[in-house]
């Protein structure tokens, strides 16, 4: 006779197993990374964001089902890293949200929990893309409620045929992307989930499984970003920026929270819609500020309202811009090589947050006013919490973060939200060159919402390419690639291929540049020597003597040359 229920015990046993699988496999699934670079990573984002969470589980000594929930919620959420790491952490907060309900799991409660996991997942992305790690997820949900409905109480078999839907979805997805059939791989992002869910049978199954979790998971050195994107809209279309926040008079359900969202996109845009169970944190650009404070008191009683008018400041040119200086040069723990103070103590109304790596991006950042430097990017993704703890160093009312990569955007984002005693601003700069330009465009004499404009404005802006080596043979946009080719990747995929490293870099940026650009910045890694890169420089002005070319020592890793045209 087969098991009906899931207790807390057995729970905690298979999330464990679930983590040690995704642990175990990282390597391989950083492998099916559709470029081919030396620092592929959604297997190593994954297993750190689920071992985050199953060192929380492992510390709980009697677990009960609400305990768990709690451990897995929080701590997924807290170290999350990347796209696949964050949207990992959202499945299982969904998931979690459901089971804390309970003692025990029968398939009813476990289709439920799955059908939450999904819908909180979507949720989390702002333009959700089928063929990923969402699309195996939804059709493992589907099959679970399909199984559910149809009377199935056998978990063994339940279980079993929901991992062969997720099986079956994730070998669908080359086709619908088409950028996973050229490169030859199933999405990097679904074959972890896949991985979580087959350790998590094990272990029910009764498998010996190891659990011990005596060592961290160290980070590879890489993060070659994955194809979720988080835009913002650079244009003033609507004139008053409008914030507030209700003081509710019974918590928000979901379908309340999506009617009042939809409402709030019909009179305006830049929405933002952050519930509890007490209160909602409103904020929305439209040109009827009452219309939007009308339909939240529905909903509750207003405070803390703030409106400015968005096209009066935007009149005002910019004509100046502030080189700030950094306040302290303490080094605080594994922040130090960055440069960072352990706590800016004196107050100020605005603090700057950047992620970056090598020695000369990080003093460029410092240069510019950047309070505090988060070590990652394109060598390692940082999580939610060292967002977090950063923006616990820095004293200030508001808080730009940089995250250079668009792999870091969701974690920045994530942050934002768990952040309620600061202002936090997230551009969504996906290159070092896009947040350099983003700082340089800082004004402090306009508004925070002005600056925010201006500076996801400016940064589309800039175009970037970036030039490293292949690690195994493949084809992606439509270029044969051999292991240990360079490539020159740009923005929207691969724009030259080649042996001769400099020959590619010179490639790319032809193929990157446009008629408007004006200055291109070549920006050298740790492993390039000045002359060879002033080489490269000189051969760039030759081609391109209506632009100023500028060259800097980035000393970056992984990629010989970072270089930006705008």
């Amino acid at each position: 006779m087969g098991l009906n229920v899931i207790d807390a015990k057995m729970f905690s046993r298979m999330f464990l197993a679930g983590a040690k699988n995704l642990e175990q496999k990282k390597e391989w699934i950083n492998e099916l990374n559709v470029f081919p670079v030396p620092d592929g990573d959604t297997g190593t984002n994954m297993s750190m964001t689920i071992m985050s969470a199953a060192k929380e589980v492992a510390a709980i000594g009697k677990p009960d089902m609400a305990s768990l929930a709690k451990a897995i919620s929080t701590g997924s959420l807290r170290g999350a890293r990347g796209n696949s790491g964050v949207i990992l952490s959202q499945l299982f907060r969904g998931f979690a949200k459901v089971i804390k309900e309970y003692d025990e799991i029968n398939v009813a409660i476990f289709a439920s929990a799955c059908d939450k996991a999904v819908e909180t997942a979507y949720k989390a992305v702002m333009k959700p893309k089928e063929g990923t790690i969402l699309t195996v997820a939804k059709g493992a949900a589907k099959r679970a409620n399909d199984l559910a409905m149809a009377g199935e109480k056998d978990l063994e078999v339940f279980i079993g045929e929901v991992i062969k839907e997720a099986e079956t979805v994730l070998a669908q997805t080359p086709d619908m992307l088409p950028v996973l059939k050229q490169a030859g791989v199933v999405d990097s992002g679904g074959q972890g989930l896949v991985e979580v869910l087959k350790g998590g049978y094990d272990a029910f199954l009764g498998k010996e499984i190891d659990l011990s979790f005596s060592a961290e998971t160290a980070p590879k050195t890489g993060a070659m970003p994955s194809s979720i994107e988080a835009q913002a809209n650079a244009e003033i279309k609507f004139c008053y920026c409008t914030q507030f926040l209700i003081m509710l008079n019974k918590p928000f359900n979901i379908k309340q929270e999506m009617d009042f969202k939809d409402y709030l996109s019909s009179i305006g845009d830049s929405i933002v819609v952050v519930a509890d169970d007490e209160i909602v944190k409103v904020h929305v650009h439209t040109n009827d500020p009452g219309l939007a404070m009308q339909k939240a008191l529905r909903y509750g009683s207003l405070t803390t309202i703030i409106i400015e008018n968005m096209r009066l400041e935007r009149d005002e040119k910019v004509t100046d811009m502030m080189e700030k200086q950094m306040q302290s040069a303490e080094l605080p723990d594994r922040s130090a090589a960055a440069g960072n103070a352990e706590k800016v103590s004196e107050h100020k109304e605005t603090g700057f947050i950047a992620v970056s790596i090598g020695e000369g991006m990080n003093e460029i950042f410092r240069s510019l006013g950047v309070d505090y430097i988060i070590e990652g990017g394109q060598t390692m993704n940082p999580s939610t919490e060292d967002m977090l703890n950063a923006i616990d160093k820095i004293n200030a009312d508001n808080i730009f973060i940089f995250p250079n990569n668009k792999n870091i955007i969701l974690a920045a984002n994530q942050a934002k939200q768990l952040t309620t005693d600061k202002n936090i601003i997230v551009i969504p700069t996906k290159t070092v060159p896009q947040g350099i330009t983003a700082i340089i465009n800082y004004v402090p004499d306009v508004s925070i919402e002005e600056n925010e404009a201006v500076m996801t404005e400016e940064v589309q802006r800039v175009a970037t390419g970036q030039v490293t080596y292949a690690v195994r043979d493949t084809m992606i946009d439509n270029k044969e690639i051999h292991q240990g080719d360079f490539m020159g990747i740009g923005d929207k995929g691969i724009l030259a291929v080649g042996t001769d490293l400099h020959e590619v870099a010179f490639n790319m940026v032809k193929e990157m540049m446009a008629e408007e650009y004006e200055l291109i910045s070549i920006y050298y890694g740790d492993i390039i020597k000045e002359e060879q890169a002033q080489k490269l420089a000189d051969m760039v002005q030759a081609e391109f003597d209506s632009c100023d070319v500028e060259l800097q020592f980035g000393g970056q890793p992984i990629y010989s040359y970072i270089i930006s045209a705008e």
